[in-house]
């Protein structure tokens, strides 16, 4: 993990590459546990025996949950020292190049895009490249909108 001191030297880092998380394996619990979150309950997600037929081979985790672990992927990622809190502000843009199938190991490759001034405070773009292990394609490619408060 990457510690900045404060929201200024994080800002010192835009347009590089911050660092890249450890590996996460996305397993069919996990995968079901998003599904019942979310009332997506499709079978290609949920369904191993349907799915051995289908387009995949295999159920494949669905593609808001490999987003939705970027948070959890930053965090290994970096931190600021005395900030109490960093907002998710929202998404920029957001694409899922290559299926996640079951027991696939991803990771985020995070690189800071963008720093600006606003009355609240520090607005961060991160650009993510969640890599999947054993594929050239990620499994997905979002800009994040963060908030840094002052």
């Amino acid at each position: 993990m990457r510690l900045f001191k404060d929201a200024a030297e994080l800002a010192s880092m835009t347009g590089q590459e911050i660092g890249v998380s450890g590996w996460h394996t996305l397993d069919q619990s996990q995968i079901q546990a998003f599904a019942n979150a979310t009332l997506d309950q499709q079978w290609i997600h949920t369904d191993p025996e349907r799915a051995a037929d289908g387009p995949f081979g295999t159920t494949v985790a669905h593609g808001y949950l490999s987003l939705s672990m970027l948070p959890y992927l930053a965090g290994q990622v970096y931190r600021v020292d005395g900030a109490a809190m960093i907002i998710n502000y929202g998404l920029n843009k957001v694409r899922f190049p290559a299926p996640a199938r079951v027991n696939s190991r991803i990771r985020d490759r995070l690189t800071l895009a963008s720093v600006s001034e606003t009355a609240s405070g520090r607005q961060l773009q991160f650009h993510h490249l969640i890599e999947l292990e054993g594929s050239r394609k990620p499994a997905c490619i979002a800009e994040t909108v963060s908030l840094l408060p002052s």
